[in-house]
C-alpha cells in the first residue's frame, strides 16, 4: 500500500473521530472515555483505534469496516476531501481566545500565551 494511502486514511479517520467527538459531546456526552466510544462505534478495540490514529496502516479490510460503521460510501477513507474550515467548537474556541486577548493587558496576554504552551505541551 503507498505512504499516501496510508496518511490519507489515517487523516480522514481522524476527520471521522473529530466529528464523531462534536456530535457526542453536542449531546451532552463528556470527553472523557470519547476514544474508547469511537472504538465501539467502529467495532475495534480501543488498543486497535490507538495504533490506527497513531502508527498502524488501515487496510482495505478495515478501512471498508470503518466506512461502513460511519454511514460512508466504500471508498471514501481512500479519497482526499476538501478542508471543511472550522468546526463550530474551533471557531467558538477562537473567538473566546480573541475576546480574551483584547480585553486584557501585557500581562494578561503573556499568561494566555503561555496557558495554551503549557497545554499545547501536553503539561496540564
Amino acid at each position: 500500500m503507498p505512504d499516501n494511502i496510508t496518511l490519507l486514511r489515517r487523516q480522514n479517520v481522524l476527520t471521522l473521530f473529530q466529528r464523531f467527538a462534536e456530535a457526542q459531546m453536542r449531546d451532552g456526552i463528556a470527553p472523557k472515555g470519547m476514544e474508547q466510544l469511537f472504538a465501539q462505534a467502529l467495532q475495534i478495540s480501543p488498543s486497535m483505534w490507538s495504533q490506527v490514529k497513531s502508527s498502524r496502516p488501515i487496510g482495505d479490510k478495515l478501512a471498508r469496516q470503518i466506512e461502513a460503521a460511519r454511514a460512508q460510501p466504500a471508498g471514501w477513507l481512500d479519497e482526499a476531501h476538501e478542508p471543511q474550515g472550522l468546526t463550530p467548537a474551533e471557531l467558538q474556541f477562537l473567538q473566546l481566545a480573541l475576546k480574551a486577548w483584547r480585553e486584557t493587558n501585557a500581562d494578561g496576554r503573556k499568561q494566555l500565551r503561555l496557558a495554551v504552551k503549557r497545554i499545547a505541551a501536553g503539561e496540564d
